[in-house]
């Protein structure tokens, strides 16, 4: 990783989302009508993913170290180890039957190199990449920082190659260069790309410090649908997460989200320190560093934890299954309102986002999927309702006092058949308990 919460926050619990779409309208507030017909969470359908045996992982990492230890100790931009680690990973995936491209940028005077790896197969327009910077600091061999994502993408991409997977997305591996000198190989890739080529990517996955020794289970909060992604999979092993904000545009994921690309990721945290509510969650030394070998030269093949390696490893290879070889569910037509809007701390009035839906012939379907993404620092006080063009409310989310987590991010399947599809309808919030604050961050509705 390169240089450079809030009250009663928790794990999210997890419940599957499905993609976004893009359709916007105006916001606005009213008062709540009572609620009726309740909505199911929904779920995404997807092959079993692979575990990724840990000791594979860790036997790249060996090798990153024997490169560094081979090349003044460090696998630095512009450095014989730099290059000799660039080597190794595509020989592996040569070997393996992608298709691998060498990219080469100048950067401090010296040449740069960023393997970008695809596998075939897969809808070339809906690309599902997946990458990591694969340099160190100067200081370092960098096992960590980023060994241990670049050792987990590489062998992720080599369980594709083992289970011949033919995936619904195309995927693509990408593994950078010059990160720690400011994202410098990420950057040049996706400004390289003409905009044709940026709209196929439907997402990028970015894994950067996953095997810290004293280590948090930190989730991107970018696009909701790869967040909850790995959110899913972590409640999965009964493991709560936390946003990431320590390397917040900190990483090769930047250039990605702003090019508009949606993007998410795992970290398992850097110089910050452990809290003893983190400890509690996960174990290990509190008030010490997630990783206090961090840009450091002790930052070698004795600074990973095999857990949260073996853990965050697993999930890459659940979140490439799920979001890219998943069995493919036709979409309806779908409507979204991406423009925030406060919710007002209670007893304040609900607040309502609106959608005009228009071109849906007849009435909505048994199955009206709702996407809700709204950013609350308690969820357990909201009560959550999609409003039809008839003023009917449905039942989307209770409030709970025992539901202490932030935000809502989740997907719901509301019985709409009796309603009209086309009209306004209205994603309405309310706060019930006072001392909270938050926004509807965006919501979708599909036929």
């Amino acid at each position: 990783m390169s240089l450079s919460v809030s009250r009663r926050l928790t794990a999210v619990t997890a419940i599957a989302v499905a993609g976004l779409f893009a359709t916007t309208a105006p916001a606005a507030f009213a008062a709540a009508p009572p609620a009726v017909p309740a909505a199911t969470p929904a779920a995404l359908a997807a092959p079993t993913p692979p575990d990724i045996p840990v000791a594979n992982v860790k036997a790249h990492l060996s090798q990153f170290q024997s490169i560094a230890s081979a090349n003044g100790g460090n696998r630095a931009h512009g450095r014989a180890g730099y290059k000799a680690s660039i080597d190794y990973v595509k020989a592996k995936l040569d070997a393996a039957g992608f298709t691998t491209t060498l990219q080469t940028f100048s950067s401090s005077g010296a040449t740069g190199y960023n393997l970008i790896a695809d596998w075939p197969g897969g809808d070339p327009n809906s690309v599902l990449m997946t990458g990591s910077h694969l340099d160190s600091v100067t200081a370092g061999p960098g096992i960590n920082d980023n060994g241990s994502g670049s050792a987990a993408v590489l062998e992720t991409a080599l369980a594709v190659s083992r289970a011949q997977l033919q995936p619904t997305k195309h995927l693509r591996f990408g593994w950078w260069g010059a990160e720690e000198l400011g994202m410098v190989g990420s950057k040049y890739y996706v400004n390289s790309l003409p905009a044709a080529e940026k709209s196929k990517i439907s997402g990028y996955l970015n894994f950067d410090m996953i095997g810290s020794p004293n280590p948090g289970y930190f989730v991107y909060d970018d696009d909701p649908t790869i967040e909850q992604t790995f959110k899913t999979y972590f409640a999965g092993l009964n493991i709560p997460t936390e946003i990431e904000t320590e390397g917040d545009g900190r990483s090769d994921h930047a250039p990605f989200k702003n090019a508009g690309i949606p993007v998410g990721g795992l970290f398992s945290g850097a110089d910050y320190t452990k809290t003893s509510a983190q400890a509690q969650k996960w174990g290990g030394t509190v008030g010490r560093p997630f990783d206090a070998c961090y840009h450091s030269s002790c930052d070698t093949t004795a600074n990973i934890d095999d857990t949260a390696l073996d853990r965050n490893s697993d999930a890459i290879a659940y979140a490439i299954w799920n979001l890219g070889a998943g069995t493919p569910v036709p979409p309806g037509k779908s409507f979204e309102n991406t423009a925030d809007v406060t919710i007002p701390d209670s007893p304040g009035a609900a607040a309502t986002s609106p959608i005009t839906v228009s071109g849906v012939t007849g009435n909505a379907p048994a199955t009206t999927k709702v996407d809700v993404n709204i950013v609350h620092t308690y969820r357990g006080d909201l009560v959550i309702d999609l409003i039809a063009p008839d003023g009917t409310a449905y039942r989307l989310k209770n409030s709970s006092s025992s539901d202490s987590a932030a935000n809502v991010v989740a997907s719901y399947t509301v019985n709409a058949s009796s309603e009209v599809a086309n009209g306004t309808w209205k994603l309405q919030v309310k706060d019930v308990a006072a001392q909270d604050t938050g926004y509807i961050n965006s919501w979708k509705i599909t036929f």
